[in-house]
């Protein structure tokens, strides 16, 4: 049996997804003929309260999409310097869409309003034009680390009182929702949304909120919720109808996509409830780090993602080979560091083996 930490998108589909997938009716997508791909656009924008969505292959595309419509070449985007849209997308910034990203040093991956009003730019000829704000929630190199809801409400404010877009990273939003903090104030409430439809229930009024903080919001469904492939942008008609047209510039255009979205839609209805049992076990293993010989630091736990430096006594290359030996992957995340990522396919037996294992190193 092998143990994979390297991340949580190494999950495979269960029994339950696969003959979702397998029953998807499809059509092509390209042509808007495709009605798994339509419910499944239409399920997640009802849940942020947005109007519209996209499917597409990544949440890289869709972070792109979404920096490409909202920008001009020329512009300035503010992001943390941890961020994924930064570290991890292959320069798309610069590449799709000929903007320059000013990074901020936000704290635990999060910045601030105070630092969005102090990086945006005077309107000078000579200076670029500061248009949009990306943010990532969770944070993945901060150890997944979430904004809250009055974090999120405050740089929603900002931005719109300096006429600034806000996109969010939210390739692990619902691992965010289920930490965030009960609202009290508005958890009795019944809540419409854009189609009239009544909520009830805490989580969804969360998802509620956090949708009307962003201009565009990207959601990852082969993370955490464990589907194949699969990411969506949210957003109003007018900016996903733009979307749809750099989607196909992009590639990105699917045809039977069906079997896809069922598979995400299926990861909707039964995978975000049981996401605190990652966080559980992901909360477990950084105590029992945080105890080994060998380890200098660990950052704080707050989700599925666990982060830790080693120390001298061992290298983060012989410490992975070490675990490899016992059927266990993980992966360097820096020059001392090493992440775990916990996920649906990490079962508790698989845990008690990875203890066993990381206490007999030495």
């Amino acid at each position: 049996m092998t143990i994979d930490l390297r991340s949580d998108t190494v999950t495979k589909p269960s029994k339950g997804m696969l003959e979702a997938m397998f029953n998807a009716a499809v059509g092509d997508d390209v042509f808007g003929e495709d009605p798994t791909v339509i419910k499944l656009e239409k399920k997640i924008a009802k849940l942020f309260n947005k109007e519209s969505a996209l499917f597409c292959p990544s949440g890289t595309m869709t972070n792109q999409i979404a920096i490409k419509v909202q920008t001009q070449p020329g512009d300035e985007l503010l992001c943390d310097a941890t961020s994924h849209i930064y570290n991890y997308e292959g320069g798309g910034i610069s590449f799709n869409s000929g903007v320059q990203a000013k990074l901020l040093c936000g704290k635990g991956g999060q910045i601030s309003s105070q630092q969005i009003l102090e990086n945006i730019n005077q309107n000078f000829d000579w200076l670029a034009h500061t248009s949009l704000v990306c943010v990532e929630n969770t944070a993945n190199r901060a150890g997944g680390s979430y904004y809250s809801l009055a974090q999120m409400q405050e740089l929603s404010k900002t931005c719109n009182q300096n006429k600034l877009k806000l996109h969010l990273d939210g390739a692990r939003i619902f691992n965010a929702i289920v930490e965030i903090p009960s609202l009290k104030k508005i958890s009795k409430l019944k809540f419409n949304d854009q189609n009239n439809n009544t909520y009830n229930s805490q989580f969804e009024l969360i998802a509620q909120e956090i949708g009307g903080c962003f201009n565009s919001i990207s959601v990852c469904l082969s993370k955490g919720l464990g589907a194949p492939i699969g990411s969506l942008l949210l957003g109003n008609a007018e900016f996903i109808n733009k979307a749809r047209r750099v989607r196909k510039v992009f590639g990105g255009g699917m045809r039977q996509a069906g079997y896809l979205a069922a598979a995400g839609i299926y990861a909707l209805d039964n995978n975000i409830k049981r996401l605190n049992e990652d966080h559980k076990r992901a909360k477990y293993l950084s105590n029992l780090i945080t105890e080994l010989s060998y380890v200098d630091s660990v950052l704080p736990v707050n989700t599925n993602i666990i982060i830790f430096n080693l120390n001298k006594k061992m290298k983060p290359d012989g410490f992975i080979q070490k675990l490899a030996k016992n059927n266990i992957k993980a992966v360097s995340f820096g020059k001392n560091a090493v992440r775990f990522v916990t996920h649906l396919d990490f079962t508790d037996d698989m845990l008690g083996k990875v203890e066993k294992s990381l206490k007999n190193i030495f």
